[in-house]
């Protein structure tokens, strides 16, 4: 437990270091206040082109905001911060492969298995707190500027989409272990995300596919029931479960 420990400590330093820990969390601050911001702009905006686009012939009629408004921009924005969140920390692994440190650590005893729990835990942990923050500053602005509960289903929503993220994190972990290099990385994580959006062009195939824990959206506005989510929950955590177990004896058969 104690080289866990150790280990983890080293890697969250590390994070710190580089400077990772630093741009994702004020990238996840930018997008909570930029949610709300886009939206109570909006209004203003229209009226400042209001004339050039009455000039193409199009008429501006006044425009009422919401909550609602705001939080359709959270599940924009919130894809994008997980885009950069995964392109910060695709190299925890390739980086360690290239300058040996890895070799160092396991060679002063600490098991391979203790570096996929470790740095599976602080990822997940940095994707919560940065997803939460994001949410939190988001849901404060709502409350004071409209009222939130126009939103349905709105925890159950963010939390599927929290869940979404797990999962590719858990992907991410999974190529990490089979690749060497960060484009490896990226690559297989990006392939089977796209192809689960693909499938979800099938009705029959989409209430199974992790992607739509992403279509919040429909959640908010009341067009899908959050009971056609369950099946995709469970599927999306069993997956992300076995990503994690399959990383763990793929790691130990690695050379390093």
């Amino acid at each position: 437990m104690k080289s866990l420990l150790a280990f983890t400590k080293k890697e969250t330093i590390e994070q710190l270091r580089s400077g990772r820990l630093m741009i994702i969390g004020i990238l996840f601050v930018l997008l909570g206040i930029m949610n709300p911001a886009v939206a109570k702009l909006t209004p203003w905006l229209l009226a400042v082109l209001a004339d050039s686009l009455a000039e193409s012939g199009m008429t501006v009629t006044h425009a009422t905001v919401s909550a609602m408004d705001s939080w359709v921009q959270f599940y924009k924005n919130i894809p994008l911060g997980l885009i950069a969140f995964i392109l910060l920390q695709s190299s925890i692994f390739t980086k360690e492969y290239g300058s040996g440190t890895l070799v160092l650590s396991l060679t002063k005893g600490l098991e391979r298995y203790k570096v996929i729990v470790s740095k599976t835990t602080l990822l997940t942990v940095l994707w919560t707190v940065c997803y939460w923050v994001c949410f939190g500053i988001t849901y404060a602005y709502n409350t004071y500027f409209w009222d939130n509960s126009i939103a349905q289903n709105l925890v159950f929503s963010t939390v599927c989409w929290w869940l979404f993220g797990v999962w590719v994190i858990a992907l991410m972990i999974l190529f990490s272990t089979v690749s060497t290099s960060n484009t490896g990385v990226l690559a297989g994580t990006g392939v089977v995300v796209f192809a689960s959006y693909l499938l979800g062009i099938f009705p029959k195939l989409r209430e199974y596919l992790p992607t739509l824990l992403a279509d919040g959206n429909s959640l908010i506005y009341g067009t899908s029931e959050a009971k056609t989510y369950v099946t995709a929950i469970i599927i999306t955590a069993v997956e992300s479960i076995i990503c994690f177990a399959i990383s763990i004896p793929v790691f130990n058969k690695k050379q390093l």
